[in-house]
């Protein structure tokens, strides 16, 4: 698994933004303001733009400068949190040229302590940490093998995000809802369930 993989990755994660940009809009006005299908499509096309011709081998380094690119084409909040998230990650996996699966891991634990960090939030508050953290926690209990890792991966993000419905949201413009918030999915969990499924499936088929 080496950069040309993480490339497909960015490319898989670019276009599950594109095709569900219409939802992430229709959920995002529900709760914020409406704009998180068009910051999150504008961010992952400008990442994949840049980072598909990059001649950079250190998979750690890719990600890095996939996160730095991200925050300069999306500067809103979600954006600034996925992009921690990326460089965050990539720091953990810098000066490797090869993953294996416990890189994975490592890569999903750094992304999802850097969104509790920086969104100083905790699983239970109805964000994108109700649906990474339980990914990565997933995949810290799955076997060595990349098939069991993508499966497990998806579907405690899939339970997450699903769980998110129940919560009252604590952060953000979503906050202002307070009670009228629950029983409405996280828009920024969505937005978090198709990195991890973007990122996994791509590891999973290329295995």
């Amino acid at each position: 698994m080496n950069v040309a993989i993480a490339k497909k990755a960015i490319l898989c994660i670019r276009k599950l933004m594109e095709e569900n940009r219409d939802l992430l809009i229709e959920l995002d006005s529900k709760l914020g303001d409406g704009d998180l299908g068009l910051t999150m499509t504008k961010a992952f096309s400008a990442a994949d733009d840049r980072m598909k011709n990059s001649e950079e081998s250190d998979i750690g380094q890719f990600f890095l400068e996939t996160g730095m690119e991200i925050t300069r084409s999306a500067p809103s909040t979600m954006g600034t949190l996925v992009a921690t998230g990326f460089m965050r990650g990539g720091k953990a996996l810098k000066g490797k040229t090869e993953l294996s699966p416990a890189d994975m891991i490592l890569f999903f634990r750094a992304f999802a302590d850097s969104l509790a960090d920086r969104g100083k939030s905790r699983p239970g508050e109805k964000t994108v940490v109700d649906v990474i953290e339980p990914a990565a926690r997933a995949m810290e209990g799955a076997s060595d093998d990349w098939n069991a890792l993508a499966d497990a991966g998806i579907a405690a993000a899939r339970k997450g995000l699903e769980s998110t419905k129940a919560m009252m949201a604590q952060h953000g413009r979503s906050a202002y809802y307070q009670e009228k918030s629950i029983g409405q999915q996280d828009p920024g969990g969505t937005a978090g369930l198709f990195i991890v499924e973007g990122m996994l499936k791509t590891f999973k088929t290329e295995k």
